[in-house]
């Protein structure tokens, strides 16, 4: 027996990577992680591999593919409906009613922690009621949940009067339909509308400023930290200009200055004049403290008083004034929030090319993250995103976050553990240069479903299909078992290796079946079927 040189092995793949180009070709997770999986009334214990769910393409590239394929079937179905989708709430399972008491229990035990002076059990806690709103989401679980904070003080009166230079809207009361109207009855158009930020300075053609210096930075960060809040004003402003509840499907991206703008698809037709007359009256008004000048920087910083239990001056020992307090005294707006001028909006019949088109237009960066869409490839350009990136890091996001330190205001929730000017917020990280969080925006009834219902009707169908051609697969009742993550490292566990080549022979028996139901499904070719007479 010989053995090829070594040179020759080096050159050959490596196993991994044999798995891993394999598992991406039969659309297998590739990088997912280990469960073990117990019976209790068989006492059988076995380990499956648990899909990642990543919605990066560079991270997991099947994963990702799902994930757009199924928002593309979400906007697909709700776009162009004819009829009113059915609103009925289903009655809670019996998974959402445990889940809420479990809530209940951790609201009431969060709260006396916090009354107590129990920071860390505080955490704890709250941390476990973000894990257990998560679990109702996946549930199908909708609506707003409420706050487990403690209810303090009453917050200041806002006037609610319009701004002097913004113009005035017509209001009419909203009726409770969601589908548009139908013109010489058959047609009902649709709409793809774009919105972006405003300008900041002129621009060269790589979307750098033609000047850095005199570029409004400060405004830049500003809106791009509150851009979600102004676009969920101009859904309510169109709402009442023109009289029904509009629905919509919309994502999030970067343009190449790294502004965020918005692509949403609009059920139902309306004027041109209209967009742009709400587009330009719409702006949202940011009611918070003063945040222009800094007061600590560098290594002066406040630090934490045990004794006060809020943070104190370095040197004077006072503490820092309370978010509720600097909240009151807010006589005028700390920033305002409006769109640019350029609005673009196209009336869309649904099942045409064109709907189509403008589908994979709406969900064509989904798979990327915002620092793959706007990669930086020239000296100017990373230097437009550093000065850009070091705004937002002294912009803060939230009323909770501990930017606020550094300018002599404690946020709330603030604790021995908050770090003054470090915040973990989306908006403040290099590689989303203030996106929100949030990629794509959907309104609740856009289908009447939610994303776990549209993967359920996926599944649903190819059992039919299955079921056609004589393969059942019956639903499995998973309530039952019990599931535990697996940490790296447990003896216990087979190699991942092992559990990727057993998910693709699955997916390859999978797809074998699938294919048998398609040909069953399909109608005889004429040709065909008499050669075979024949013969």
């Amino acid at each position: 027996m010989t053995t090829a040189p070594r040179a020759e092995r080096l050159r050959q793949p490596l196993s991994t990577e044999v798995i891993k180009a394999t598992a991406e070709k039969h659309g297998v997770c590739v990088r997912p992680f280990t469960m073990e999986v117990g019976d209790p009334d068989t006492g059988e214990l076995r380990y499956v591999a648990v899909p990642c769910g990543s919605t990066v393409e560079s991270v997991c590239a099947p994963c990702a593919k799902k994930a757009k394929a199924l928002r593309q079937a979400q906007c697909r179905e709700g776009w162009h409906l004819t009829e009113e989708p059915d609103f009925t709430p289903a009655p809670p399972s019996e998974d959402q009613k445990e889940l809420m008491a479990f809530r209940a229990d951790l609201v009431q035990a969060y709260r006396h922690a916090v009354e107590t002076g129990e920071e860390g059990q505080a955490d704890e806690l709250r941390e476990e009621i973000r894990s257990v709103d998560e679990e109702l989401r996946q549930l199908g679980m909708r609506g707003r949940l409420p706050s487990p904070d403690l209810p303090g003080k009453k917050p200041a009166k806002r006037s609610t009067r319009r701004r002097q230079d913004a113009p005035n809207l017509p209001r009419k009361k909203v009726a409770k339909t969601t589908v548009g109207r139908e013109y010489a009855g058959k047609f009902r158009p649709s709409m793809f509308v774009t919105l972006t930020c405003d300008t900041y300075g002129r621009v060269r053609d790589d979307a750098t400023p033609v000047d850095m210096a005199t570029y409004d930075y400060r405004r830049a960060a500003r809106d791009a930290v509150h851009f979600s809040s102004l676009v969920d004003r101009w859904w309510q402003n169109l709402r009442r200009v023109v009289g029904w509840d509009v629905q919509y499907f919309a994502t999030v991206e970067p343009q190449k200055r790294a502004a965020p703008h918005l692509h949403a698809a609009l059920r139902g037709s309306i004027p041109h004049d209209v967009i742009r007359q709400v587009t330009e009256a719409t702006y949202h008004q940011v009611w918070w403290p003063e945040h222009d000048e800094l007061r600590y920087s560098g290594e002066y910083l406040p630090v934490w008083d045990m004794r006060t239990k809020s943070f104190v001056d370095p040197k004077t020992q006072k503490p820092l004034r309370p978010w509720e307090d600097a909240i009151q005294d807010v006589d005028e707006p700390a920033h305002v929030v409006t769109f640019g001028r350029q609005v673009h909006s196209k009336g869309i019949l649904g099942g045409t090319n064109e709907a189509g088109r403008h589908i994979g237009y709406l969900t064509k960066y989904l798979t990327k993250s915002t620092g793959e869409v706007v990669e930086a490839t020239t000296a100017r350009q990373r230097e437009h995103h550093d000065r850009l990136h070091a705004e937002l890091s002294i912009t803060p996001c939230s009323p909770r976050c501990p930017v606020w330190l550094l300018y002599g205001i404690q946020p709330l929730g603030a604790n021995s553990r908050t770090t003054p000017g470090h915040c973990k917020g989306r908006a403040h990280r290099r590689t989303t240069l203030g996106l929100p969080g949030r990629r794509v925006l959907v309104s609740r009834k856009w289908s009447g479903k939610t994303l776990a219902d549209h993967k359920a009707d996926r599944k649903a169908f190819v059992r039919d299909m299955l079921a056609g051609v004589g393969i059942e697969k019956p639903e499995r009742d998973t309530s039952r078992l019990i599931w535990r993550k697996v940490q790296p490292g447990d003896r216990n566990a087979p190699p991942r290796a092992h559990l990727l080549m057993r998910a693709i022979a699955e997916r390859i028996t999978w797809k074998a079946e699938y294919d048998r139901a398609l040909l069953a499904a399909r109608p005889p070719d004429p040709e065909t079927s008499a050669i075979q007479q024949a013969a």
